[in-house]
């Protein structure tokens, strides 16, 4: 008797990769607005009067709420819950109205002179608004997550990840490019903010789009089933957490992912004034560098992944990844390394490490996370990482101001204001040691996946 083949959904290729290409739109407006104030760090020094560790303070931000108040596990578990299409919507509204608040604190005047909880309220209120925004965007992220496994598992998953990357990571190259260019042409710092508010609106009515594919490819897996005598899923349990916590392999992938990318954003957030102050860039043109490295990524993190999907070895890839990333910072640490040509160089292969890393990553934990688990274990993964994302800003603007300080910023006497400039030798070492430590967890993982089987360093795509 002829088995009758059946498909759903997904198995267009036209479907599956459309609906890659709307979500990733959402991402990539959440993250021009996660790094346009990077750029802008020597402005709000002249115009807004902000010192380093203000400006670290306010990037810290991005992790309170969903560090000290779990937002993100919480938002792991309404997804799981709820599904792709809540949390995905819940996730975007929440990215417009952080970003909201964010452009009123920095656009108004009427905060002048206010303090807030011994800060100036103008940075404070702004740190709130780009809290509320960081629950928002990292939700996201791991709503997309689960959204790529539904449509690609047992495909191209790790390619439409380093897709779905690249794509989130133009973001961050048109941030970094072109937000001090419109600032200064604008007069006005708060411009780019509102360029974003505008972007993540649009990225809102993107993703209501989307939902539309996704009841249809529910509706599509359900007729497929019909008939069928196989047992239904077992649902989330508050209990599987407990599951994902004492599984090494997650502790692994979790410590690796907080240690990378805290020497990769954060150093992000500081790379436009490194270039000003180590390697002579004016401040108009200095973001244009530091943005080589998201435009890599565009290519190098999907060639990287469709390389995984086919040949496997994902712990491998993490590891060259880290040796890259610890080479980069160790350079940037050395201080007669002043040529804006070798700049240009590091953050190239920056760009090629920061490419491997994430593309062998993501597509590994649902080797080691049951489906049903795995938004809640892609949120505790970005909840660890947070912490990161939160803490190494704030050290960093900290020691900026306590021990790397070569001039101090001066007042003229038309009240324009002269920033300080800095010795970024400490904060690269600081970096360089996060990736000697990604390195070693690169290794454990690698052995407990030996130890285990888990598939890393097997093909995703299955004959």
């Amino acid at each position: 008797m002829t088995e009758v083949i059946r498909k759903t959904l997904r198995d267009s290729k036209t479907a599956r990769w459309t609906a890659l290409a709307v979500v990733a739109f959402t991402m990539l407006c959440g993250y021009y607005l996660a790094d346009v104030m990077a750029p802008l760090k020597p402005l709000l020094e002249s115009q807004k009067g902000w010192s380093s560790t203000e400006y670290g303070f306010f990037t810290s931000a991005y992790g309170w709420f969903n560090v000290f108040l779990l937002m993100l596990i919480l938002g792991g578990i309404i997804l799981d819950k709820m599904g792709v299409r809540f949390t995905g919507l819940m996730a975007a509204s929440i990215m417009v109205v952080g970003t909201a608040v964010k452009y009123w604190a920095i656009s108004t005047t009427s905060l002048e002179g206010v303090t807030l909880f011994g800060w100036k309220a103008q940075v404070m209120i702004a740190a709130l608004g780009y809290a509320t925004f960081g629950v928002g965007v990292e939700i996201a992220g791991i709503t997309v997550s689960k959204i790529i496994v539904k449509w690609f598992k047992g495909k191209e998953m790790a390619l439409a990840m380093g897709l779905e990357m690249a794509t989130a990571r133009m973001g961050t190259a048109l941030a970094l490019s072109t937000s001090a260019p419109i600032a200064q042409a604008m007069h006005n710092v708060s411009v780019p903010i509102l360029i974003c508010l505008i972007m993540l609106c649009i990225g809102l009515i993107s993703f209501f789009l989307y939902t539309f594919m996704d009841k249809k490819l529910d509706a599509s897996i359900a007729a497929d089933n019909a008939g069928r005598e196989a047992e239904p899923e077992e649902e989330f349990k508050l209990s599987d957490i407990k599951f994902i916590f004492t599984n090494k392999g997650w502790w692994y992938i979790a410590i690796l992912c907080v240690l990378f990318y805290s020497a990769v954003f954060p150093f992000l957030k500081y790379a436009s004034d490194l270039m000003v102050n180590k390697f002579g860039v004016k401040e108009s043109l200095a973001g244009l560098i530091p943005s080589l490295l998201p435009f890599g990524t565009m290519i190098l993190t999907p060639t990287f992944g469709n390389l995984y999907d086919r040949k496997g070895k994902g712990a491998t890839i993490m590891i060259l990844g880290a040796v890259l990333l610890i080479f980069v910072h160790a350079m940037f640490a050395i201080p007669v390394f002043n040529n804006y040509i070798f700049a240009i160089f590091l953050i190239i292969v920056l760009g090629i490490g920061f490419s491997l890393v994430p593309s062998a990553m993501w597509p590994s934990v649902p080797k080691i996370i049951p489906e049903k688990q795995l938004g809640t274990a892609y949120a505790m993964i970005f909840w660890v990482q947070n912490w990161g994302l939160m803490g190494v800003p704030a050290l960093i603007g900290w020691v900026l101001d306590r021990w790397c300080v070569v001039k101090a910023g001066s007042k003229l006497a038309d009240g324009t204001i002269i920033p300080p400039s800095y010795n970024y030798t400490i904060p690269m070492l600081i970096f360089m040691s996060l990736g000697v430590l990604a390195l070693g967890f690169a290794f454990l993982l690698k052995a407990e996946d030996r130890k285990k089987g888990y598939g890393l360093e097997l093909p995703n795509i299955k004959s």
